[in-house]
């Protein structure tokens, strides 16, 4: 290894050493102390309910670990939004999994844990996995409740969704295995079986001390709404446990007997070991964002034996499209180029940009993966559409239009992985999270917003002293530098990958050797659900 590449492989390993660091933080949830009361009480955590309710040495993919990552810190922070979510396997069968985590403030909801939680069963919906609820949650935290309450995307709307899955034929089993209170009582009784721990295990609409308050009667929680009230007087809960381990041991008796679903018929193969190694996949990949490179090396380290079939490679250079497999899986890739190449006119276009010619390429590929019932991966690092009067003149709204339609209209499952820079309109055509990708991912390398942060900032800046000179102030040129410092220190910091994973834009940040393990996992998880739908990309220009 050369002096060079051995530096940059070293930095990008601070990069790791950050995200594994941020990533122990947050398993520790509300902290050591908390953990502690937990286990005094004869309960696991929220992380060790899920370890010991999956199978052994199976995978276990979290989603929206980051969620709320430095955000209520006047409430004492939120750490994964107090709920932890993914999909594994128990008994063989992939599920989704919600559990929440007593540790941070009592499982209160948070706003972001509505939205965690909605996701979770959106990931269920969209493929058909059952889902299990391991409830311990003192339900909506008061303070915020204007922001968590009444609105489409808030609280509620997970009981609308535990009846649709219901509809749909989708298993929900809930575990009641702490406090479930008020509106939340509905979650776990709306799902198809719903167990519940002895002693530490409690459900009802109000609590002892509300219902002193409300009807004047004096009764203590467990008669009010424990497990031998709901399992022997209520009828409300299915059958009581002993303990935590008892009542997640039921869990795997339940899925042991559950039917096999339907297929969506997506092709697998046996898997080969990528075309190079995780570690020089890490050397080939640039933590200089405006620095070119060849995105073929990087598809190299992420699909089988290195190899793409290419579609229009001599066309439209400055996107990939190709079919490949990725652990077996067939999926049709579309990646942005990041070097500059050469067209046939002899004109230079540059790199991580879409012109009007790759646009059209792409939007055909698209639609040539949905009648081949092929999942698409989408790899980012886009500066944008090309603009000027050239691009404007030669269509490039119209080419850009055809692609986005053809990629919103897409039937097959898509998948996003954001490895450098997804910039404006460029985050919308390559299947930004306004698309519904099944998952979406970002290296810790990546950057989101409508700019890029040099770009922005000067933006910013020109606004900001338009309007201070409107209102008669000028300011010096130290001054003006003072407070670009400041503009361009408060957008990097909403360009990095964890502002984005905090607010659910993404469902995590990963290592990227870990990339064909979330993309196998998800291409899995989607052919649960088989293709019913019809591609028809609707009026578009042609």
């Amino acid at each position: 290894m050369s002096q060079a590449t051995s530096s940059k492989f070293q930095s990008f390993e601070a990069l790791l050493e950050e995200l594994r660091d941020k990533y122990e933080q947050v398993k520790l949830g509300g902290g050591v102390k908390r953990i502690q009361k937990e286990h005094e009480k004869g309960k696991l955590t929220a992380r060790e309910r899920i370890e010991y309710l999956i199978d052994k040495g199976s995978d276990f993919l979290e989603v929206g670990a980051f969620a709320a990552d430095e955000m209520y810190q006047e409430e004492g922070g939120c750490p994964s939004a107090g709920v932890v979510t993914g999909v594994g396997y128990v008994s063989g069968r992939m599920c989704v999994i919600v559990a929440n985590d007593a540790t941070v403030k009592a499982g209160a909801w948070f706003p972001m844990t509505a939205k965690k939680n909605l996701r979770a069963q959106e990931i269920a919906m969209e493929n058909r996995l059952p889902v299990i609820y391991l409830v311990d949650s003192a339900g909506v935290f008061l303070p915020m409740q204007d922001e968590i309450f009444p609105d489409k995307e808030h609280f509620g709307r997970q009981f609308r969704n535990n009846a649709k899955m219901s509809s749909m034929g989708i298993v929900q089993v809930a575990a009641i295995m702490g406090s479930c209170v008020a509106g939340g009582a509905y979650l776990p009784i709306m799902s198809d079986e719903a167990l519940i721990v002895d002693k530490t295990g409690s459900i009802f609409l109000a609590g002892s001390y509300l219902v002193k308050a409300a009807i004047g009667e004096h009764v203590d929680n467990e008669t009010l709404g424990g497990a031998t009230t709901h399992c022997e007087i209520s009828g409300v809960t299915d059958n009581k446990f002993d303990s935590d381990q008892d009542c997640l041991d039921e869990i795997r008796k339940i899925f042991d007997k559950i039917g096999s679903p339907e297929k969506a018929g997506f092709d697998r193969v046996e898997a080969k070991a990528p075309g190079i190694t995780g570690e020089q996949l890490l050397e080939r990949f640039p933590l200089d964002r405006v620095k070119p490179y060849d995105m073929h090396e990087i598809l190299a380290g992420l699909v089988d034996g290195g190899e793409l079939d290419e579609y229009k490679k001599d066309y439209g250079k400055t996107l990939i499209c190709a079919t490949a497999r990725i652990d077996g899986w067939a999926v049709g890739i579309v990646a942005n180029q990041r070097k500059i190449v050469k067209t046939a006119k002899g004109e230079m276009q540059m790199g991580g940009v879409i012109y009007s010619d790759s646009a059209d390429k792409a939007a055909r590929f698209i639609m040539n993966c949905n009648q081949r019932n092929i999942p698409l991966v989408f790899i980012q690092d886009v500066s944008g559409f090309m603009v000027g009067s050239k691009a404007e003149h030669g269509g490039i709204i119209k080419d850009g239009a055809k692609m986005v339609n053809a990629m919103a209209n897409s039937v097959v499952p898509k998948f996003t992985i954001i490895v450098g820079n997804s910039y404006g309109a460029g985050n919308y055509a390559m299947c930004g999270k306004a698309y519904d990708p099944r998952l979406i991912y970002s290296w810790p390398t990546a950057q989101m917003a409508v700019m890029s942060g040099a770009s922005a900032a000067k933006t910013l800046l020109q606004i900001k002293v338009s309007s201070l000179k409107k209102s008669g102030k000028e300011i010096s040129p130290e001054e003006e530098n003072m407070l670009l410092n400041e503009i361009t220190a408060k957008y990097n910091n909403e360009l990095s990958p964890y502002y984005a994973a905090a607010r659910l834009w993404v469902d995590g940040v990963i290592d990227p050797r870990e990339t064909r393990r979330v993309l196998s996992m998800g291409i899995e998880a989607a052919n649960h659900a088989p293709v019913k739908e019809r591609f028809n990309v609707g009026v578009i220009q042609t």
